[in-house]
């Protein structure tokens, strides 16, 4: 098993204090990419809007959430490891690779699956976990943008199976 990322909040209020502190470095992000771009100032106040901040904020903070890859036994290990955790799981159950995030404070457990495209399958997961885990603690904070909770592109013809209890089964 690999692990990468350095955010995996034990708590709501670590999330939400993560994902505030994304927002200056967003902001950062936004007018020095608007500067290199050659945005005058008109320019600037007309396409960088507050959602073009949200969406950088949500973009840095799923990018420091810890996913841990491996192969179908060590997620299944993990999941019996951790039976009160909810699971779900994007992908084809069928396919032998998994990438996952868990939340603590949630008992939830967001995985997906791949073949061979792994670094494909962490961006899925991070944009699963803060859509499906992250999106209901950081709901109702200002600036907080929508994100994708479907198949993205780079999913190839994955189809999202939802587990369903807190029993670690799998359901199709």
């Amino acid at each position: 098993m690999e692990s990468e990322g350095t955010l995996s909040p034990e708590t709501s209020e670590e999330a939400r204090e993560a994902f505030e502190a994304a927002g200056p470095v967003a902001q950062t992000v936004v007018r020095e990419t608007a500067r290199a771009m050659g945005f005058d100032p008109e320019e600037y106040r007309e396409r960088v809007t507050a959602d073009v901040v949200s969406t950088a904020r949500d973009v840095l903070f799923a990018a420091r959430l810890r996913v841990h890859s491996g192969d179908r036994a060590a997620f299944d290990a993990w999941c019996a490891d951790h039976e009160e955790y909810e699971v779900v799981e994007v992908g084809s159950p069928n396919v032998e690779r998994v990438v996952w995030h868990a939340a603590p404070f949630a008992d939830t457990v967001v995985a997906a699956t791949y073949q061979d495209e792994r670094d494909a399958a962490v961006e899925i997961l991070r944009r699963q976990a803060l859509g499906r885990i992250y999106r209901v603690e950081l709901e109702g904070m200002e600036g907080a943008a929508a994100t994708d909770t479907v198949d993205d592109a780079g999913a190839g013809d994955a189809s999202e199976t939802e587990v369903g209890g807190r029993d670690g089964g799998r359901q199709s």
